[in-house]
């Protein structure tokens, strides 16, 4: 996938996605974040958003030569994934990325280095940079809403989602606002019916985090089983 037709922008960046979709040449997607993304544990079984990503790329969208790959880590924050790009990001020969992050970034627990939002925006700034040096399109995330009262160090995740907003803004990046959404979900409160504890998405949260990833960058085939079981998990969840 070529960036050469025009600069980097959420809107050039959108139309070679679509274009890019629309051929037969093969694309890899990284996928990468901390534990949110990682997706392990929280589901119970059930499929994290990367993996509904997966099924429908190279299932409904029939994306079969499509390599879609998840290489988040739990605990991590974002100088861990700039400090190994090579393997988490670069070495894959991505044409997409995306990253949601910013949950552990933010925590003032005990031994946890203190982070100012301005501080982890210039890191954002540095990932963009790095993703569209390689020719790929950067996806930003917003980590999803959370219990606060109940996830002690992690009362600033709004000041966090805030400065993931800002980057996307200033540096024309494609926004994926997750807690936007979950914030809608849940009332303007906590989507309790989406979460496993005060700050991981359960299984339904995981449906709805693919819906929006999957809204946002138009993936949607004519015919889909996918969305609408996941439109159904999330109807179902008791979000407030």
């Amino acid at each position: 996938m070529s960036n050469a037709d025009s600069p980097a922008s959420a809107a050039s960046d959108l139309r070679r996605l679509a274009e890019s979709l629309a051929s037969a040449e093969p694309l890899n997607w990284v996928i990468t974040g901390d534990s949110i993304t990682h997706g392990l544990v929280h589901t119970h079984g059930g499929r994290s958003y990367s993996e509904h990503l997966h099924e429908l790329i190279r299932g409904e969208l029939g994306r079969t030569r499509d390599i879609v790959l998840n290489s988040a880590i739990s605990g991590h924050r974002l100088p861990d994934i700039l400090g190994d790009f090579e393997r988490r990001v670069a070495g894959w020969r991505p044409d997409v990325v995306t990253l949601m992050i910013g949950t552990n970034d933010m925590s003032t627990q005990q031994g946890s280095p203190f982070v100012e939002p301005a501080a982890f925006a210039a890191s954002l700034r540095e990932f963009v940079a790095r993703v569209r040096t390689l020719g790929a399109i950067p996806v930003l995330q917003t980590p999803p809403s959370i219990d606060a009262a109940n996830a002690p160090g992690r009362e600033r995740l709004t000041e966090f989602a805030d400065a993931v907003r800002e980057v996307a803004a200033s540096d024309d990046v494609i926004l994926v606002d997750q807690h936007a959404r979950f914030t809608e979900l849940g009332g303007g409160g906590v989507p309790w019916g989406l979460m496993n504890d005060p700050f991981h998405p359960n299984a339904a949260g995981h449906a709805a985090l693919a819906l929006e990833l999957a809204t946002t960058l138009g993936l949607s085939p004519a015919t889909s089983r996918t969305l609408p079981l996941l439109d159904a998990q999330v109807r179902a969840a008791r979000l407030v």
